[in-house]
């Protein structure tokens, strides 16, 4: 369960804190007091979407805390599990389970275990006949949980065998065009015989092009100072070195080493002298080399952003070519493979029409008791699970759910007959069903009662306090009848300090609950109006309740 929420920040609630029990917890109030940012709040810790514009004005940031007490989950430190999510103006988003760092995704998928919540427009859902299948796999889900995630791994093969015939070049003509075009690419790219590494080597050629003039005259000078300057400069030092080599070691010493230059002098000169004739570059050349570097810049713009990509997209090219020169064959493989998995996918999905079909018998039979004791006595409901020809993600079944709420009426889809009150108490007959096999520990109900009044609303707050038995609810409610089955009553109202409109939350003690269900049942506090809260909690609870008079 829940044992604290914490919230901050999120619209017109600027600092809330609420310390939360087991059982049956209540939210009243005014419209616009801010109950449904307490709903809002715990959708956001559950993983839902979130709008900055929910950031309270003038804040930079929003922010949910809960601690959950659940002593056997692997998680829980002491039995607690510590959530968070921060979400900043800039879009940052920062979500944590016992301090540690988890995606949204994470947190939802977290949070399926923990909290399912009914908010408003799951009415709409109910009428909507593409997610009855869901409402259904839903109930007693482990028994065909395999069969279906076998199901739709064979269907993600499927579609996607599908999706490649389907884009297999279309017919004869837009093959034979799709074929040309790549044997075009393939002969302009074998054509230009590229090599990896040539555009390197000739851009270096045309940097020589360019500054030939510059290098031949440079290298003159180096080559005629070397030449004729240095290396008779250098033998006339050599023989006057070999006049005195017999006179002292040192002077045959110094006469080696200056051989030893005049020789690398002489090598380097010719060097350069080789280097200086290689450079003649003619007009002839420098227009090879441009126009061998245009053809690359050409198919680097169709091809790839180097030799290297231009190369492998040819390889690719014929691989491709190949493929369709082969279509024939290639579809028929791919047809028997679609074949194959498809017979696979008619059993399961007949293995799932048949779990269904009893899954719906029983579910259809809880969901009219539920609606019994819901005052819709003579309402039946009914689910229609009929197996078709077409594969869908789900199988083969399309399910809609009928009712009919009258005796002599015939079954009829949801949405030309129920009415708001009766889609909410179909709904929590649903929830009710589900309450009793599922695991979930917390359950929330925003607005449940909608279209609700009488006879009806006392039946669904004895059913609220059932599945409380059980469960940590919350419910959101503008009936006193429901209100008053709560085991704990939160009052939210606003107040206005300065320029700024706060939210404030209040849990009441047992004098409180009456004043604010008395002004539930008649819009005002007045002793008749007391008188007749005393009244039907002690038809509600069964006992008396003592009030004491301020």
């Amino acid at each position: 369960m829940i044992t604290t929420i914490h919230i901050k920040n999120i619209g017109i609630i600027e600092d809330v804190t609420l310390e939360l029990n087991k059982g049956f917890h209540v939210l009243t109030g005014e419209t616009g007091a801010g109950k449904s940012l307490i709903i809002d709040s715990l959708e956001i810790l559950a993983g839902g979407r979130f709008s900055k514009e929910m950031i309270r004005k003038g804040e930079e940031y929003s922010f949910v805390e809960a601690n959950l007490y659940l002593p056997n989950h692997e998680l829980a430190d002491e039995g607690n599990i510590i959530l968070t999510r921060e979400i900043h103006l800039s879009g940052r988003n920062s979500c944590k389970i016992n301090g540690r760092l988890v995606t949204v995704g994470e947190l939802k998928e977290f949070m399926k275990q923990i909290m399912d919540i009914h908010g408003q427009n799951d009415n709409q859902k109910l009428l909507d006949e593409k997610e009855h299948i869901h409402f259904l796999d839903q109930y007693q889900k482990e028994k065909i949980q395999n069969i279906k995630e076998d199901y739709q791994q064979y269907y993600t093969k499927a579609c996607q065998i599908k999706k490649e015939l389907k884009e297999n070049y279309g017919d004869d003509r837009e093959k034979q065009r799709k074929l040309d075009l790549l044997k075009y690419q393939l002969k302009e790219i074998e054509e230009a015989s590229l090599r990896e590494g040539e555009e390197e080597t000739l851009e270096e050629q045309r940097k020589q092009m360019i500054y030939q003039d510059k290098i031949k005259e440079n290298l003159g000078i180096v080559y005629q100072c070397l030449s004729e300057q240095s290396i008779d400069a250098i033998n006339t030092s050599i023989r006057a070195l070999e006049k005195l080599e017999k006179i002292d070691e040192q002077y045959a010493e110094k006469l080696t080493s200056l051989k030893t230059i005049y020789y690398d002098i002489q090598e380097f000169s010719r060097d350069i002298e080789e280097m200086n004739d290689s450079r003649d570059w003619d007009e002839e050349d420098r227009i090879k080399v441009e126009e061998r570097l245009d053809l690359i810049t050409s198919l680097k713009r169709k091809y790839g952003n180097t030799i290297s990509e231009i190369l492998q997209y040819k390889k690719e090219v014929d691989e491709e070519i190949l493929q369709i020169e082969n279509l024939d064959e290639f579809i028929q493989k791919k047809k028997e493979e679609l074949e194959q998995i498809e017979r696979k996918m008619k059993n399961l999905a007949t293995q799932l029409h048949q779990e269904r079909v009893k899954i719906a018998t029983v579910l259809e039979a809880n969901i009219s008791k539920e609606l019994e004791d819901l005052e819709m006595k003579h309402a039946k409901f009914q689910i229609e699970v009929q197996m078709g020809e077409e594969f869908f993600k789900e199988g083969m079944d399309k399910v809609r759910f009928k009712i009919k709420t009258n005796v002599g009426n015939d079954f009829k889809p949801l949405v030309k007959i129920a009415s708001g009150g009766e889609l909410s108490r179909i709904m929590l007959a649903l929830k009710t069903v589900f309450a009793k096999t599922d695991e979930v520990p917390v359950m929330v109900f925003d607005e449940i009662d909608t279209g609700m009044s009488g006879k009806a609303a006392k039946s669904v707050s004895e059913k609220l306090a059932s599945i409380a038995q059980n469960h940590q609810i919350f419910v959101i409610t503008h009936l006193a009848v429901i209100a008053a089955k709560a085991d704990h009553h939160y009052f939210i109202y606003k107040e206005v300090e300065g320029e700024n409109t706060k939210t404030k939350v209040k849990q009441l003690k047992e004098q409180e609950t009456i004043y604010e269900l008395a002004r539930m049942s008649t819009g005002e506090i007045t002793k008749t109006a007391i008188q007749h809260v005393l009244e039907m909690k002690k038809t509600m609870l069964g006992e008396k309740v003592v009030f004491a008079n301020s």
